[in-house]
């Protein structure tokens, strides 16, 4: 039986609308705006949720990093057509940090804020 339930995954980053509305047109869903700014919630379909936190300093973390300074977490969004998924990222702000060998099922991208993320053909 589990101690605890996963309620939110929350993302630190230097402007949490902006990056609210990059995974809003990424994974669709409805951006939620707490009263200062500094937090927002996006309810996706089907009950998960990604939150958005500012966070003043912010660092991107690096991929692939080195010595406990690297990416520390990453998101593995599925996809049925990868190309298009690809082009609609990157279109949206993402860069593409690796491709991989061709036919490969899965790409790493960083979004705006630098915090990495997997495309990965279903």
């Amino acid at each position: 039986m589990a101690l605890v339930e996963l309620g939110v995954v929350v993302l630190d980053c230097p402007d949490p609308d902006a990056l609210a509305g990059f995974y809003c047109e990424v994974l669709g869903g409805t951006v939620e705006r707490d009263e200062t700014g500094d937090w927002l919630d996006l309810a996706l379909p089907g009950g998960q949720a990604l939150a958005f936190q500012r966070a003043e300093g912010y660092i991107a973390p690096r991929w692939p990093g080195a010595g406990g300074d690297g990416q520390q977490f990453h998101l593995d969004l599925t996809v049925a057509d990868l190309d298009a998924a690809h082009e609609g990222v990157l279109k949206l702000g993402a860069t593409l940090l690796d491709a991989g060998e061709p036919g490969r099922s899965w790409r790493v991208y960083a979004d705006p804020a630098g915090h990495p993320f997997c495309l990965c053909a279903c």
